[in-house]
């Protein structure tokens, strides 16, 4: 009977893993099919290199660099927020908090994923973005500031929980022998457990950049929506999934615009999918070093 539930549970895995695969290698065929007579048109180094956004002007120019930088700034300065704050919560979880309030406090640092990214996005347009409208003296709040930050908070639980699960599974033996040869606690944590736990570190860093760059209704609401070089964090920008969501609706079926849309979720999907590989080729690199 176990071993009838053992080969039923397998299958249920491998039928899964299956279905999730031809699932992806569906959205794959399906981007791509639809981006590649784009470039039949218009070249791949003027698309990427291109700093005018003109779709619908006689003739449409069609350059995405603005929204690279747009979204490479908004990334930067989400991780800028993310990553210190994500390793210190985690090494307080792991390290600081009695062992009976680190379930109920990560619980709770994980419900800030679950919060829809709209409610974020509203609490950027009403509260965070007129504040520092206020504050800096700018002529909007609508900014890379203001879409960084709340990327920054949504983006803090991944790298939390990635990161306390890698210091979690750090070797008590190591922080004893660390403790006997006479270092302090936050000594044994810069130390001993960082090093040890850097390569999961290194995942969670990643894991939250892929979030960051993926989001899309936050940064819609909360960036300006401008399609041109950003000069600073103070100025609106536009990112690669806004220009998706705001301009898919009004594009005609099959046109070139339609096309470029399209042109310009392959990009981003490519983009990711080269960060992920770079993030686990480091996160082996840094754990083989250990």
């Amino acid at each position: 009977m176990a071993r009838a539930a053992e080969r039923l549970v397998k299958a249920l895995t491998w039928g899964c893993a299956t279905l999730s695969l031809f699932g992806l290698g569906l959205i794959t065929l399906f981007l791509f099919r639809e981006a590649i007579p784009f470039f039949r048109h218009i070249s791949p180094f003027s698309f990427l290199g291109g700093t005018a956004w003109y779709p619908t002007q006689e003739p449409p120019s069609f350059g995405i660099l603005p929204m690279l930088a747009g979204s490479g700034l908004v990334t930067a300065g989400a991780l800028a927020l993310a990553v210190p704050f994500g390793v210190a919560v985690a090494l307080f979880v792991g390290e600081v908090l009695p062992r009976g309030l680190r379930d109920p406090f990560k619980v709770a640092v994980e419900i800030l994923a679950g919060i829809p990214s709209v409610v974020y996005g509203f609490f950027g347009l009403v509260v965070l973005g007129p504040w520092l409208q206020g504050r800096l003296g700018l002529p909007t709040g609508q900014t890379a500031l203001t879409a960084s930050l709340l990327l920054g908070v949504m983006a803090l639980p991944t790298v939390a929980s990635v990161a306390e699960d890698a210091v979690s599974a750090v070797p008590d033996s190591l922080r004893e022998a660390s403790l006997a040869l006479g270092a302090t606690h936050w000594q044994t944590m810069w130390r001993v457990v960082v090093p040890a736990a850097r390569s999961g570190m290194f995942a969670g860093v990643f894991l939250g950049m892929g979030r960051a760059i993926g989001e899309t209704m936050t940064v819609l609401m909360v960036s300006g929506n401008s399609p041109v070089w950003p000069p600073s964090l103070l100025s609106p920008v536009r990112t690669l999934t806004a220009t998706i969501a705001l301009e898919m609706a009004e594009a005609p079926v099959g046109g070139l615009h339609y096309r470029a849309l399209f042109a310009v979720g392959a990009i981003l999907f490519l983009f990711t999918l080269l960060l992920n590989v770079v993030g686990d080729l480091v996160a082996q690199h840094v754990g083989g070093k250990r």
